[in-house]
């Protein structure tokens, strides 16, 4: 065999390389353009390891889950989280980037809140990690304040139809940061941007 005995061509003449046959376009684009970076020393590998390493283990929803956790089994905690949530979740140690001004508010039988950000993808990381893809895209900001209850049933949420949504806008005011809270789910918040009966 060649020295390119790893690649082969299929019958139809497409050449693979099994080293990058499970990485989408994207993916292969990224990994050309980190190499390129780190080849010209704008990035040091160590650097992303580190970042890389930190979203998988030290930033995320878990951190989120630790918070309602705690809600949950401490009255006094849930308490000051309603009434200031950002020293609240500061008290676990998770503050820091896009968690610097933190609402908490809580879903009840008679009102489900929502979270949308219509001008960009205000996340709170410290306590619910990178925001996904869906949370920047246009096509669930401009639902989810036009179809409230459509975009929660795309979720799988059905909610009875006495059950109001209050969708909360996190860029509606100057501190916009969102978080997790309370028993029954909770939600994210900051300023309401509608509450209609029934979406």
């Amino acid at each position: 065999m060649s020295g390119h005995d790893h690649d082969h061509h299929d019958g139809h003449g497409h050449h693979h390389d099994h080293d990058h046959s499970e990485l989408s376009e994207t993916e292969l684009r990224v990994r050309a353009l980190e190499s390129i970076l780190v080849e010209k020393g704008y990035v040091d590998p160590a650097a992303l390891d580190e970042l890389i390493q930190t979203y998988e283990t030290k930033v995320g929803p878990r951190n989120g889950a630790r918070v309602i956790a705690k809600a949950w089994n401490d009255p006094a905690y849930y308490a000051r989280l309603l009434k200031d949530a950002t020293p609240a979740i500061a008290e676990l140690g998770y503050e820091g980037r896009q968690g610097e001004h933190i609402v908490a508010v809580v879903n009840t039988p008679d009102t489900h809140n929502m979270v949308v950000c219509t001008l960009c993808s205000c996340y709170p990381w410290s306590v619910l990690g990178l925001p996904p893809v869906w949370y920047k895209a246009a096509p669930y900001r401009s639902k989810a304040v036009r179809d409230p209850r459509g975009v929660l049933d795309d979720f799988g949420v059905a909610l009875p139809q006495q059950t109001k949504i209050k969708v909360w806008d996190s860029f509606a005011m100057s501190w916009c940061r969102c978080a997790p809270t309370a028993p029954r789910g909770g939600a994210r918040s900051n300023s309401p941007i509608s509450s209609p009966a029934t979406a």
